[in-house]
């Protein structure tokens, strides 16, 4: 195995691989690439046996070959080398000497053969998905995904319908729920299936126009130019989010956002460290905020507001407020409220393109 590549997208395949290969040190392997070197391109692989990604790339190679290397050092490897540079790759015994002008590195691989399967997606159904689009989506649900103990709460649903994509997630506190119209998808049959956290979190730092989506019975598929993200499927049944959205809650609060995240953050500075919690008194045309920390003080603020229901007082866990008003871009927002114990539903008010709405739990206070 030799070739040779300039630096810079040789360190962009390596970045991206970054967020897949196993940092516990459970199998050694798992903290290493695959590196593939065919005779028309290079093929990295990073797997944390959950997670894959498979990306290709342009060079000039001289030598076929395919050997695993430590995914961290070669990144920080190449990632240490002037700006302009070619680096030359080879592989010697099982050692990989990087070459780049007057600097040298050997760095003991381990075999292929000890390297765990990546399945390959067939992209045969022609589900393509605009990738902006998902990006802003998974950014409006991804704060809710705080579940790791219970593996289907660990991601998000995502539901392809005909002409509509939707995306929730929920930790028990409370729920995210967001969908677009998309003209262009096409399906005879829905597809519904759960997208670990981690597989989301790599689909944000992908750029292009559109994702390619397929699946098979074990995995999903994501791919994007080069670049295929593999994950396997969560093999469980995820809540029934639409018993829990409210359907009759006749408070109506209307707010602006920027002003209402800004009396939240000075309010919060001073409750309790442990539950955050704030408490509203909602009146005709004012909101009070309020919080107290017997081992610091107490907070106040007031602001204007649009109500229409009953006098109330209720609480909120402050930070579970902040997540929707920063992942949302309206200039107002929404709450629908029954009572001081019954799930709040927040909305924008404005029709963005994505429909979003948040469910969220009160608090004693």
């Amino acid at each position: 195995m030799k070739f040779s590549i300039a630096k810079e997208p040789f360190l962009d395949e390596l970045q991206i691989l970054q967020g897949i290969v196993e940092k516990r040190n459970t199998m050694p392997i798992l903290a290493n690439i695959l590196m593939n070197v065919r005779e028309k391109d290079i093929e990295l692989t990073g797997t944390d046996l959950e997670v894959g990604m498979r990306t290709h790339l342009g060079g000039e190679i001289e030598r076929a070959g395919a050997i695993t290397v430590n995914g961290k050092k070669i990144y920080e490897i190449v990632k240490s080398l002037p700006e302009g540079q070619t680096v030359g790759v080879e592989l010697k015994d099982e050692t990989i000497e990087i070459r780049a002008g007057a600097s040298e590195f050997k760095v003991l691989c381990l075999a292929k053969e000890d390297y765990p399967q990546v399945p390959d997606g067939k992209f045969e159904k022609g589900v393509t998905l605009p990738l902006q689009d998902l990006k802003d989506m998974i950014d409006r649900v991804f704060f809710a995904i705080t579940q790791e103990q219970r593996y289907y709460l660990n991601g998000a649903l995502l539901s392809l319908k005909n002409r509509q994509i939707e995306l929730v997630s929920t930790d028990g506190h409370r729920l995210s729920y967001t969908k677009k119209a998309e003209d262009g998808l096409k399906l005879e049959k829905e597809l519904s299936v759960i997208v670990a956290k981690k597989t989301l979190s790599e689909i944000r730092k992908f750029e292009g126009e559109t994702v390619a989506f397929d699946l098979d019975e074990n995995n999903l598929f994501f791919q994007v130019g080069p670049r295929t993200l593999i994950s396997r499927v969560i093999e469980s049944k995820f809540p029934n989010y639409q018993a829990v959205i409210p359907k009759d809650n006749p408070g109506r609060l209307t707010i602006a956002r920027e002003e209402l995240a800004g009396a939240i953050r000075r309010v919060s500075l001073l409750s309790a460290e442990r539950s955050k919690g704030i408490k509203f008194t909602i009146e005709k045309n004012k909101l009070r905020l309020f919080s107290s920390n017997p081992e610091i003080g107490e907070a106040r603020d007031r602001l204007a507001v649009e109500y229409k229901g009953q006098d109330l007082e209720i609480g909120f866990n402050a930070q579970y407020l902040l997540d929707f008003l920063t992942a949302v871009g309206s200039e107002k927002v929404v709450f629908e409220i029954k009572d001081e114990n019954s799930a709040v539903l927040l909305k924008t008010e404005a029709d963005e393109a994505l429909t979003n709405i948040y469910v969220l739990m009160p608090m004693k206070i």
